[in-house]
This record gives structure tokens, C-alpha cells and sequence, in this order.
């Protein structure tokens, strides 16, 4: 058990719960960022600027996940050919739907989706791979990728949807020669691909490893039995109990951040009238998601210090003791205002 990795660990705890003011801060950050790129974003969708787009929308939902960013996530992907993609964006905002007293902007982005998805799809291509060796045979090795990604094998000689246009494919197998083509799938078309494999009469014959020689006996030990066993480690190691003590800090920070954690969701509860918190709730809202996260770390903190305290005391002694200066290592939780978790000193 490495003591660098342990206190870490508690430290990272530590961490988090350190400012929920400044989870805030972080979080109202990322929603005006979010906000801005989807307003760049838009002006490069109006200008067909579809690259630019793509980037400022996919950039915005990575901050801030929300059906209107989403959709112009699907129009810029369209509007590039790019419609696999786009057509999977549409149905994402349809499959997750909206929760009760939506905004009127999540309820057209919504409508929207469901109005376009249909026409993304009526482009999407098709492209049918079959793979004939000349020998009739299926070799164990075959590589087949479209487009530099690999092809899974359970995708041969069935319909494989992609975006229409310029494609290459590529199949390899030891002992036969490499195949490679490229073709150009039709908007909204079909493509029946036979890859024929021809055997590489070329290639070296791999040479027939000649068999390894026995392995001569082991010789029996002689003499006294007691003289023959390596002298064991004495003393006590201190590991086992550092690691206890990393345990109990993260239990402490779990069983303080859940019940602070529960008081918070009880306020919510009285607080969001059919679970749609108005703004006035919002600071009640990130505090909660704080602290169950950091109650959850501290938990599994506790189990990581546990399991890792009861193998260290099961290990031989030889293994499990550190160097001397290990001897003064220690663990001390710390609770304090605006900081819970734990301090490991050596």
C-alpha cells in the first residue's frame, strides 16, 4: 500500500468540501460560458458556418447540458454531412424529453427536434461489407476498417449505416494480401461492398519452433530443515493501522456530509413544489449535490482504508514491514468551518 496514494486520496476529500461558495461560483461560471457559446454558436449557424458551430454548441452542452444547445448541435452536424451524428442529437433530445414547467426555449428546441429528425435520417447511408476469401476459408486474424476505425466482426455482411460520401476500406489477414478500396456511398443510398482476399503466395512461411527441453529436477535440500528456511522480518508494522486510520477519516467525512447532505434535500423537498426548484432554491441545490458527492468519496475512502488495513495485517511480515522511518507515520482528521477531511504526516 503505497502511503503517497492514501493521503491523497483523503486530501482530494478534503478538497471538496473545503468551499461549497466556490462550487457555486464555478458552476454560475460555466452557465455563463455555456450561455455565450451557444450565442456564437447560433451567429455561426446563420452565417453557415457549420464547423464553427459544431464546436461552440458541443463546447456549450459539454458545460451546461440542455435541449436548445443540443439542437443547434444537430443542425451544425447537418449542415456539415455529418448526419449519423446529427440524427443520434435529435433523437437524444426526444429520448430525455423535458421535466414538468419546462421553459417555452426547451419546449420548441423539443417540437423542433421532432419536426427534423426525419429528414436528417432520409440522407443517412448504407454500406453491406462482405468478405470472400478465394479458398472459401475465414481467417482467424481478418482486420477489416472503414475510414482508418475498426469494422467489429458482428457488422460483416450486414447493412452498416454511414454518411454519405467518400469512404475507404481496408482488410488485412496473415497470409493474404492486403485489400483496399474506396467508394462513394449515395445520398441516402445503398452499397453492397464484396472484399475479396487473395493469398499472399509472397509471404514467409513462419518456421516450426522446435520443442523446449524438459526442465532438469530440483535437487532436494539436505542437511537440517531449520537451516534451509530464510529468517523471517520480527516487529510490528505500523502500515495496517495508517491505513485503518485513512479509513476512519473518510467514514467521519461521509457520516458528517450525508447528514448535512440529508438536512439539505429535506429544504428542497419543501422548497421545489413537484421537483422543479425555482432560482431562489438554486445555492440550496448545488450545496445538496456537494455534499452528497463528497459524502460518497468519503465513504469509499473509508472502504478503500479498510480492505487495504485487513490485507496489510494478513501479509507476511517480511512484506509488510516498511522502512524504519515508516515508524512515525500517522493520520489525523480535521474538522473545521468551510473544511472537513483528514491530514497524513511521515
Amino acid at each position: 500500500m503505497n502511503l503517497h496514494k492514501i493521503t491523497l486520496a483523503v486530501a482530494c476529500v478534503s478538497a471538496l468540501l473545503a468551499s461549497p461558495t466556490a462550487a457555486r461560483a464555478q458552476a454560475d461560471s460555466d452557465r455563463a460560458t455555456a450561455r455565450g457559446l451557444g450565442q456564437d454558436g447560433q451567429k455561426a449557424l446563420d452565417a453557415k458556418d457549420f464547423k464553427t458551430a459544431e464546436d461552440d454548441f458541443r463546447r456549450a452542452d459539454s458545460l451546461v447540458h440542455a435541449p436548445t444547445l443540443m439542437l443547434g448541435l444537430a443542425r451544425a452536424l447537418a449542415g456539415e454531412g455529418k448526419y449519423l451524428e446529427a440524427q443520434e442529437s435529435y433523437r437524444r433530445i426526444i429520448r430525455e424529453g423535458l421535466p414538468p414547467q419546462a421553459p417555452d426555449a426547451f419546449v420548441h428546441a423539443l417540437d423542433d427536434a421532432k419536426k427534423e429528425v426525419d429528414a436528417v435520417a432520409a440522407h443517412i447511408g448504407g454500406l453491406t461489407i462482405k468478405v470472400n476469401p478465394s479458398d472459401g476459408s475465414s481467417p482467424p486474424d481478418l482486420k477489416v476498417t472503414l475510414d482508418d476505425g475498426a469494422v467489429s466482426a458482428a457488422s460483416i455482411g450486414v447493412k452498416r449505416y454511414v454518411d454519405p460520401g467518400s469512404h475507404v476500406i481496408r482488410a488485412t489477414a496473415t497470409g493474404w494480401k492486403t485489400f483496399e478500396m474506396k467508394v462513394t456511398v449515395p445520398d441516402g443510398g445503398t452499397i453492397d461492398l464484396p472484399v475479396a482476399l487473395e493469398k499472399d503466395t509472397t509471404a514467409p512461411v513462419a518456421p516450426v519452433a522446435a520443442p523446449a527441453p524438459a526442465p532438469s529436477p530440483t535437487p532436494a535440500p539436505t542437511g537440517d530443515a531449520s537451516q534451509n528456511q530464510a529468517p523471517s522480518s520480527g516487529g510490528v508494522s505500523p502500515w495496517p493501522w495508517v491505513a485503518f486510520g485513512v479509513g476512519g477519516a473518510g467514514l467521519a467525512v461521509g457520516i458528517i456530509t450525508g447528514g448535512i447532505a440529508a438536512g439539505k434535500h429535506g429544504s428542497l423537498a419543501s422548497g421545489c413544489p413537484g421537483g422543479v426548484c425555482p432560482p431562489s432554491q438554486y445555492d440550496n441545490l448545488d450545496s445538496y449535490h456537494t455534499m452528497s458527492l463528497v459524502s460518497t468519496v468519503g465513504f469509499v475512502v473509508a472502504g478503500v482504508g479498510a480492505a487495504a488495513g485487513v490485507t496489510l495485517l494478513l501479509l507476511p511480515k517480511s512484506d509488510a514491514a516498511p522502512p524504519p522511518a515508516a515508524a512515525g507515520l500517522h493520520v489525523t482528521p480535521v474538522i473545521g468551518p468551510g473544511a472537513l477531511g483528514a491530514i497524513g504526516t511521515f
